[in-house]
């Protein structure tokens, strides 16, 4: 079965991070639809668990996988929320569509999936869009961008998982504007590279 935390540690080692074309773009047709929804006082979050593989000398994300946010339905997300992270990261996350929480049963389903096909389970992919410009009037002076947050750090180092790809999103003069970083579980920078379609 595959593990939820894999034995290689990607950002110990550097290893570059081969992020499928067909990927990024499966996610930036998602991340658009969730951000034509935002308001003021709704961030609309998009999240998707990265499926691949270890080589040698890269880690390949060769697929995704979409599950439910459970935020609000989730005990454990609650009393995670209410008791930690609204403590610790501010009244901003009272807010129910702010953050993701992915459905255990999703997270099992997609693992299994995953292990059917000989794949990975090697992390996440989530959205920042530009709130600083969309949201309430208090979110004008902390821009986001394709660096994790301290929230994320938290969620990083919780989830144990190697690969955490931050993907910033803006709308500008007409069009959709990207950022893409790839961060390890201690919020370390790695090495991404984007497939160029031929």
């Amino acid at each position: 079965m595959t593990s939820l935390v894999p034995v290689p540690l990607i950002g110990k080692t550097n290893l570059p991070v081969l992020f499928s074309d067909e990927v990024l773009q499966r996610f930036l047709a998602a991340a658009a639809v969730e951000y034509a929804f935002i308001k003021p006082d709704e961030p609309r979050p998009c999240f998707a668990v990265l499926l691949g593989t270890f080589a040698e000398d890269a880690v390949l994300v060769a697929d995704l996988a979409f599950g439910r946010n459970a935020r609000t339905t989730d005990p454990s997300a609650r009393e995670e929320f209410a008791t930690t992270i609204v403590p610790r990261f501010g009244s901003a996350y009272e807010n129910s569509v702010r953050a993701w929480w992915l459905d255990p049963a999703d997270l099992l389903r997609i693992t299994r999936d995953a292990d059917a096909r000989g794949l990975d389970v090697l992390g996440s992919v989530h959205l920042h869009p530009d709130w600083h410009r969309l949201g309430p009037e208090c979110e004008r002076g902390r821009p986001l961008s394709d660096r994790p947050t301290p929230m994320d750090a938290y969620a990083f180092r919780s989830s144990g998982w190697p690969l955490n790809v931050v993907c910033y999103l803006e709308q500008r003069h007409g069009g959709f504007y990207y950022s893409l970083a790839a961060w390890d579980g201690d919020c370390e920078s790695l090495p991404l590279r984007v497939l160029v379609r031929t």
